[in-house]
């Protein structure tokens, strides 16, 4: 984890961003924001007891097969930096049980080759780790072809989604995880 830059978010308390290949756990009254979200797909996970939640910002289902193990950096890859992100909430003291856990990006862009398909092995990947671990989404924003951005309000929970069309709740202030939902532009 890379140390955050913070930057004023036009009230509403402070905003941590989360880089690319980024991951940042805090907690209130911060509030936590990434951008040109593209093939790349930003998680989210918030304990609403404990309004303490974290942000993983990976580029890369996993790293390739050669990759010398020192040189990963874990927040790039779903493989490394899922774990790593759960791992960190329950340091932190987060039960998992009761975490609110939603995702965006996993865009196929356009200049991207279809033999490539990052935005979908993405998704592929997050969706099996997801499925091992037992973690359900409460609300997800993913594949399409619009870059996103997305934000994490610690003090209510509250996640958004902004796009070039403008911006909007993905998930609202003050709702715990119960029923998983889908959410598209």
């Amino acid at each position: 984890m890379s140390e955050p830059q913070t930057i004023g978010n036009g009230g509403g308390g402070k905003g941590v961003v989360v880089g690319v290949a980024d991951l940042v756990i805090a907690g209130e009254p911060q509030r936590l924001v990434t951008f040109a979200l593209a093939s790349c797909i930003a998680i989210t996970a918030h304990d609403p007891v404990l309004k303490i939640g974290g942000m993983l910002h990976f580029m890369l289902p996993q790293p390739a097969e050669n990759t010398d193990a020192r040189a990963i950096r874990d927040a790039m890859y779903a493989t490394t930096g899922i774990p790593l992100l759960f791992r960190k909430l329950r340091e932190a003291g987060c039960v998992q049980g009761r975490l609110v856990v939603c995702a965006v990006g996993g865009a196929e862009v356009a200049s991207e080759s279809s033999m490539f398909a990052i935005g979908k092995r993405n998704r592929t990947i997050m969706r099996t780790i997801f499925w091992q671990d037992g973690i359900a989404l409460a609300a997800e924003d993913t594949g399409g072809a619009m870059a996103r951005s997305m934000a994490l309000d610690l003090a209510t929970g509250e996640v958004r989604v902004s796009t070039r069309d403008g911006e909007r709740v993905l998930w609202p202030a003050g709702v715990p995880s119960s029923a998983p939902t889908t959410a598209r532009p």
